[in-house]
Protein backbone atom coordinates (compact mmCIF):
# COMPACT_ATOMS: atom_id res chain seq x y z
CA UNK A 1 0.00 0.00 0.00
CA UNK A 2 1.31 3.60 -1.14
CA UNK A 3 2.29 5.38 2.10
CA UNK A 4 0.05 8.56 2.63
CA UNK A 5 1.71 11.92 3.11
CA UNK A 6 0.00 14.94 4.79
CA UNK A 7 0.66 18.25 5.45
CA UNK A 8 -0.31 18.17 8.88
CA UNK A 9 3.31 17.74 10.51
CA UNK A 10 4.48 21.30 8.62
CA UNK A 11 1.47 22.92 9.44
CA UNK A 12 1.76 22.07 12.89
CA UNK A 13 5.59 23.27 13.00
CA UNK A 14 4.69 26.24 10.65
CA UNK A 15 1.34 27.29 13.24
CA UNK A 16 3.10 26.19 16.43
CA UNK A 17 3.54 29.67 17.59
CA UNK A 18 -0.08 30.00 17.85
CA UNK A 19 0.35 27.63 21.15
CA UNK A 20 3.34 28.70 21.99
CA UNK A 21 2.68 32.56 22.27
CA UNK A 22 -1.20 31.41 24.33
CA UNK A 23 0.78 29.91 27.05
CA UNK A 24 3.25 32.38 27.25
CA UNK A 25 0.22 35.10 27.58
CA UNK A 26 -0.87 32.80 30.33
CA UNK A 27 1.62 32.87 31.73
CA UNK A 28 2.35 36.78 31.91
CA UNK A 29 -0.96 37.00 33.24
CA UNK A 30 -0.63 34.93 35.61
CA UNK A 31 -3.61 32.74 35.08
CA UNK A 32 -2.23 29.72 36.64
CA UNK A 33 -1.29 31.42 40.06
CA UNK A 34 -4.59 32.86 40.40
CA UNK A 35 -6.13 29.18 39.63
CA UNK A 36 -3.93 27.74 42.21
CA UNK A 37 -6.08 29.39 44.77
CA UNK A 38 -9.00 27.97 43.91
CA UNK A 39 -10.92 26.46 41.17
CA UNK A 40 -12.64 29.59 39.50
CA UNK A 41 -15.49 30.26 36.46
CA UNK A 42 -14.82 31.33 33.29
CA UNK A 43 -16.42 34.48 33.96
CA UNK A 44 -14.76 35.00 37.26
CA UNK A 45 -11.23 34.67 35.51
CA UNK A 46 -12.17 36.89 32.62
CA UNK A 47 -13.17 39.52 35.32
CA UNK A 48 -9.85 38.81 37.27
CA UNK A 49 -7.34 38.99 34.59
CA UNK A 50 -9.11 41.90 32.38
CA UNK A 51 -10.31 39.60 29.23
CA UNK A 52 -12.64 40.80 26.86
CA UNK A 53 -15.61 38.55 26.49
CA UNK A 54 -15.18 38.32 22.40
CA UNK A 55 -11.67 35.95 22.84
CA UNK A 56 -12.21 34.94 27.04
CA UNK A 57 -13.83 31.53 26.53
CA UNK A 58 -11.62 30.53 23.37
CA UNK A 59 -8.48 31.50 24.61
CA UNK A 60 -9.47 29.15 28.10
CA UNK A 61 -10.61 26.17 26.72
CA UNK A 62 -7.28 26.52 24.03
CA UNK A 63 -5.68 26.05 27.65
CA UNK A 64 -8.01 23.48 28.51
CA UNK A 65 -7.33 21.23 24.52
CA UNK A 66 -3.53 22.09 25.38
CA UNK A 67 -3.72 19.92 28.42
CA UNK A 68 -2.63 23.37 30.42
CA UNK A 69 -5.72 23.56 32.20
CA UNK A 70 -9.25 21.18 32.84
CA UNK A 71 -12.80 21.92 32.73
CA UNK A 72 -15.67 20.56 34.36
CA UNK A 73 -19.16 22.32 34.22
CA UNK A 74 -17.68 25.32 33.48
CA UNK A 75 -15.31 25.91 36.21
CA UNK A 76 -11.52 25.73 35.22
CA UNK A 77 -8.28 24.11 37.43
CA UNK A 78 -4.98 24.06 36.80
CA UNK A 79 -3.82 20.64 34.95
CA UNK A 80 -1.61 19.08 37.60
CA UNK A 81 1.68 19.73 36.01
CA UNK A 82 0.48 23.51 35.37
CA UNK A 83 -0.49 23.42 39.16
CA UNK A 84 3.20 22.14 40.34
CA UNK A 85 5.37 24.62 37.66
CA UNK A 86 3.61 27.76 36.76
CA UNK A 87 2.29 28.91 39.83
CA UNK A 88 4.40 31.56 40.74
CA UNK A 89 4.19 30.58 44.31
CA UNK A 90 5.54 27.65 45.33
CA UNK A 91 9.28 26.62 44.93
CA UNK A 92 8.89 24.48 41.85
CA UNK A 93 7.68 27.06 39.74
CA UNK A 94 9.42 27.05 36.41
CA UNK A 95 7.50 29.99 34.16
CA UNK A 96 10.35 32.09 34.55
CA UNK A 97 12.34 30.52 31.65
CA UNK A 98 8.41 31.72 30.09
CA UNK A 99 8.65 35.09 31.16
CA UNK A 100 11.93 35.87 29.88
CA UNK A 101 10.77 33.83 26.27
CA UNK A 102 7.56 36.08 26.02
CA UNK A 103 9.10 39.36 27.12
CA UNK A 104 12.63 38.72 24.57
CA UNK A 105 12.89 35.61 22.74
CA UNK A 106 9.39 35.76 21.13
CA UNK A 107 9.95 38.91 19.24
CA UNK A 108 13.69 38.58 18.67
CA UNK A 109 12.98 34.86 16.69
CA UNK A 110 10.88 37.01 14.54
CA UNK A 111 14.46 37.99 13.07
CA UNK A 112 15.73 34.47 12.57
CA UNK A 113 16.00 35.19 8.71
CA UNK A 114 18.42 38.76 9.29
CA UNK A 115 20.22 36.52 11.80
CA UNK A 116 21.25 33.66 9.32
CA UNK A 117 21.92 36.31 6.64
CA UNK A 118 24.37 38.12 9.21
CA UNK A 119 25.58 36.46 11.36
CA UNK A 120 24.48 38.88 14.38
CA UNK A 121 22.38 39.00 17.01
CA UNK A 122 19.14 40.65 16.55
CA UNK A 123 18.25 40.67 20.37
CA UNK A 124 19.26 44.58 22.34
CA UNK A 125 22.77 44.56 20.77
CA UNK A 126 20.99 45.04 17.36
CA UNK A 127 20.36 48.68 18.69
CA UNK A 128 23.26 49.61 20.20
CA UNK A 129 22.43 47.74 23.49
CA UNK A 130 23.55 45.13 25.64
CA UNK A 131 21.83 42.33 26.39
CA UNK A 132 22.92 42.19 30.03
CA UNK A 133 22.23 45.50 30.52
CA UNK A 134 19.03 45.17 29.78
CA UNK A 135 18.10 42.02 31.99
CA UNK A 136 19.92 43.59 34.66
CA UNK A 137 19.49 47.39 34.51
CA UNK A 138 16.90 47.29 37.70
CA UNK A 139 16.33 44.53 40.31
CA UNK A 140 13.17 43.21 38.83
CA UNK A 141 15.11 42.66 35.30
CA UNK A 142 17.41 40.72 37.00
CA UNK A 143 15.60 38.96 39.56
CA UNK A 144 13.52 37.53 36.22
CA UNK A 145 16.49 36.47 34.52
CA UNK A 146 18.07 34.97 37.19
CA UNK A 147 14.10 32.48 38.16
CA UNK A 148 13.67 32.24 34.04
CA UNK A 149 17.20 30.39 33.93
CA UNK A 150 15.99 28.38 37.33
CA UNK A 151 12.88 27.42 35.69
CA UNK A 152 15.19 26.23 32.67
CA UNK A 153 17.54 24.24 35.31
CA UNK A 154 15.27 22.77 37.56
CA UNK A 155 14.22 19.42 36.52
CA UNK A 156 18.14 18.92 34.70
CA UNK A 157 18.87 20.11 38.91
CA UNK A 158 16.23 16.71 40.02
CA UNK A 159 17.95 14.51 37.50
CA UNK A 160 21.66 15.70 38.30
CA UNK A 161 21.28 15.73 42.10
CA UNK A 162 19.71 11.61 41.24
CA UNK A 163 22.11 10.33 39.39
CA UNK A 164 25.33 10.94 39.35
CA UNK A 165 27.83 9.53 42.13
CA UNK A 166 27.73 12.52 44.52
CA UNK A 167 28.35 9.88 47.10
CA UNK A 168 32.44 10.34 45.75
CA UNK A 169 32.78 13.95 46.71
CA UNK A 170 31.38 16.21 49.34
CA UNK A 171 31.94 19.87 47.79
CA UNK A 172 29.97 21.30 44.81
CA UNK A 173 30.38 24.89 42.93
CA UNK A 174 27.88 25.74 40.39
CA UNK A 175 29.51 28.55 38.05
CA UNK A 176 27.53 30.75 36.99
CA UNK A 177 24.89 29.21 38.82
CA UNK A 178 21.95 32.23 39.21
CA UNK A 179 20.31 31.23 42.30
CA UNK A 180 21.98 28.26 43.36
CA UNK A 181 19.00 25.76 41.72
CA UNK A 182 21.76 22.42 41.19
CA UNK A 183 23.18 22.95 44.58
CA UNK A 184 20.19 23.47 46.72
CA UNK A 185 18.77 20.47 44.47
CA UNK A 186 22.03 18.37 45.26
CA UNK A 187 22.03 19.57 49.50
CA UNK A 188 18.31 18.70 49.59
CA UNK A 189 18.76 15.19 48.69
CA UNK A 190 22.64 14.47 49.52
CA UNK A 191 23.04 15.60 53.24
CA UNK A 192 26.29 15.26 53.53
CA UNK A 193 27.32 17.99 50.62
CA UNK A 194 27.92 21.23 50.81
CA UNK A 195 28.75 24.06 48.54
CA UNK A 196 27.54 27.15 46.45
CA UNK A 197 27.61 29.38 43.31
CA UNK A 198 30.48 31.75 41.74
CA UNK A 199 28.20 34.66 40.32
CA UNK A 200 28.01 38.36 40.00
CA UNK A 201 27.82 40.11 43.10
CA UNK A 202 24.84 41.73 42.80
CA UNK A 203 23.22 38.06 42.42
CA UNK A 204 24.14 37.83 46.20
CA UNK A 205 20.63 38.62 47.42
CA UNK A 206 18.51 36.27 45.11
CA UNK A 207 20.74 33.45 46.06
CA UNK A 208 20.49 34.00 49.56
CA UNK A 209 16.63 34.73 49.97
CA UNK A 210 16.27 31.47 47.53
CA UNK A 211 18.80 29.00 49.44
CA UNK A 212 17.16 30.25 52.78
CA UNK A 213 13.64 29.37 51.26
CA UNK A 214 14.93 25.32 51.55
CA UNK A 215 16.69 26.61 55.04
CA UNK A 216 20.43 25.68 53.06
CA UNK A 217 21.60 28.29 53.82
CA UNK A 218 24.73 26.57 56.53
CA UNK A 219 25.77 24.52 53.57
CA UNK A 220 25.54 27.00 50.47
CA UNK A 221 27.55 30.05 50.40
CA UNK A 222 27.56 32.76 47.74
CA UNK A 223 31.15 33.56 45.85
CA UNK A 224 31.04 37.14 44.05
CA UNK A 225 33.24 37.66 40.93
CA UNK A 226 33.39 36.89 37.36
CA UNK A 227 34.51 33.94 35.79
CA UNK A 228 36.61 35.50 32.70
CA UNK A 229 38.69 37.38 35.00
CA UNK A 230 38.62 35.59 38.54
CA UNK A 231 39.94 32.30 39.50
CA UNK A 232 37.49 30.11 40.32
CA UNK A 233 36.85 28.79 44.09
CA UNK A 234 38.03 25.09 44.62
CA UNK A 235 35.43 22.37 45.27
CA UNK A 236 35.20 18.83 44.18
CA UNK A 237 32.67 18.79 41.69
CA UNK A 238 32.30 22.35 39.61
CA UNK A 239 29.13 22.68 37.48
CA UNK A 240 29.42 24.80 34.33
CA UNK A 241 25.53 24.69 33.70
CA UNK A 242 24.13 26.64 30.54
CA UNK A 243 26.92 28.68 30.39
CA UNK A 244 29.16 27.23 27.52
CA UNK A 245 27.22 27.83 25.19
CA UNK A 246 26.46 31.34 25.45
CA UNK A 247 30.26 31.82 24.51
CA UNK A 248 32.85 31.31 21.43
CA UNK A 249 35.14 28.14 21.16
CA UNK A 250 38.02 30.62 22.59
CA UNK A 251 36.22 31.21 25.70
CA UNK A 252 34.70 27.84 26.18
CA UNK A 253 37.76 26.43 26.35
CA UNK A 254 39.01 29.31 28.81
CA UNK A 255 36.35 28.07 31.21
CA UNK A 256 36.94 24.35 31.05
CA UNK A 257 40.76 25.22 31.75
CA UNK A 258 39.46 27.13 34.46
CA UNK A 259 37.29 24.47 36.13
CA UNK A 260 40.07 22.19 35.61
CA UNK A 261 42.90 24.18 37.31
CA UNK A 262 40.26 24.37 40.37
CA UNK A 263 39.51 20.93 41.04
CA UNK A 264 41.84 19.03 43.31
CA UNK A 265 42.49 15.70 41.26
CA UNK A 266 39.69 13.32 41.01
CA UNK A 267 37.42 15.75 40.75
CA UNK A 268 35.00 16.48 38.15
CA UNK A 269 33.30 18.71 35.83
CA UNK A 270 30.44 18.73 35.12
CA UNK A 271 29.03 20.45 32.37
CA UNK A 272 24.80 20.66 30.57
CA UNK A 273 23.59 22.49 27.94
CA UNK A 274 21.39 21.40 25.06
CA UNK A 275 23.92 19.01 23.78
CA UNK A 276 23.47 18.06 20.07
CA UNK A 277 23.76 14.75 18.90
CA UNK A 278 26.86 13.30 17.12
CA UNK A 279 25.05 13.20 13.91
CA UNK A 280 23.00 16.34 14.25
CA UNK A 281 19.63 14.47 13.27
CA UNK A 282 17.81 14.00 16.35
CA UNK A 283 17.76 16.53 19.05
CA UNK A 284 15.73 19.32 17.95
CA UNK A 285 15.88 21.20 20.95
CA UNK A 286 19.61 21.45 21.05
CA UNK A 287 19.82 22.17 17.18
CA UNK A 288 16.90 25.25 17.82
CA UNK A 289 18.96 26.13 20.99
CA UNK A 290 21.99 26.82 18.82
CA UNK A 291 19.81 29.16 16.83
CA UNK A 292 19.08 31.04 19.80
CA UNK A 293 22.48 31.52 20.83
CA UNK A 294 22.27 32.86 17.58
CA UNK A 295 19.75 35.40 18.24
CA UNK A 296 21.38 36.40 21.59
CA UNK A 297 24.90 36.19 21.35
CA UNK A 298 27.84 37.39 19.44
CA UNK A 299 29.74 33.86 19.45
CA UNK A 300 28.09 31.53 21.24
CA UNK A 301 26.87 27.95 19.91
CA UNK A 302 25.61 24.62 20.57
CA UNK A 303 27.68 21.79 20.58
CA UNK A 304 27.41 18.15 19.92
CA UNK A 305 28.94 15.32 22.56
CA UNK A 306 32.06 14.40 20.64
CA UNK A 307 33.19 18.42 20.65
CA UNK A 308 32.75 18.53 24.25
CA UNK A 309 34.61 15.33 24.80
CA UNK A 310 37.38 16.91 22.86
CA UNK A 311 38.21 20.12 24.58
CA UNK A 312 38.32 17.96 27.96
CA UNK A 313 40.75 15.91 26.80
CA UNK A 314 42.70 19.34 25.25
CA UNK A 315 42.11 20.57 28.61
CA UNK A 316 43.96 17.63 30.52
CA UNK A 317 40.77 15.85 32.04
CA UNK A 318 41.97 11.65 31.52
CA UNK A 319 38.15 10.48 31.08
CA UNK A 320 34.70 11.90 29.98
CA UNK A 321 31.25 10.30 29.63
CA UNK A 322 27.87 11.77 28.31
CA UNK A 323 24.82 11.49 29.97
CA UNK A 324 21.00 12.20 28.85
CA UNK A 325 19.05 14.57 31.35
CA UNK A 326 16.21 15.90 30.36
CA UNK A 327 14.15 17.97 27.03
CA UNK A 328 17.14 17.33 25.10
CA UNK A 329 19.64 18.27 27.55
CA UNK A 330 22.84 16.18 28.78
CA UNK A 331 25.37 16.71 31.09
CA UNK A 332 28.65 16.30 29.99
CA UNK A 333 31.22 14.73 33.09
CA UNK A 334 35.08 15.40 32.89
CA UNK A 335 37.73 14.10 35.47
CA UNK A 336 40.66 15.29 36.24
Amino acid sequence: MRHEISPEPILEVGLGFMASKALLTAVELDLFSRLAEAPRTGGDLAEALGLHPRGAADFLDALVALGFLERSEGVYRNSPSADTFLDRNKATYAGGILEMANSRLYPFWGSLTEALHTGKPQNEHKHGGDVFDAIYHDQEGLERFLHGMTGLSMGKAMVIAERFPWADYRTVLDVGGAVGCVPVAVAQRHPHMSGGVFELPRVRPVFEKYVASFGLEDRLTFHGGDFFTDDLPGADVIVLGQILHGWGLEEKRLLLKKAYDALPDGGAVLVYDAIIDDDRKENTFGLLASLNMLIETRSGFEYTAADGRAWLADTGFSGSRVEPLTDGYSMLVGIK
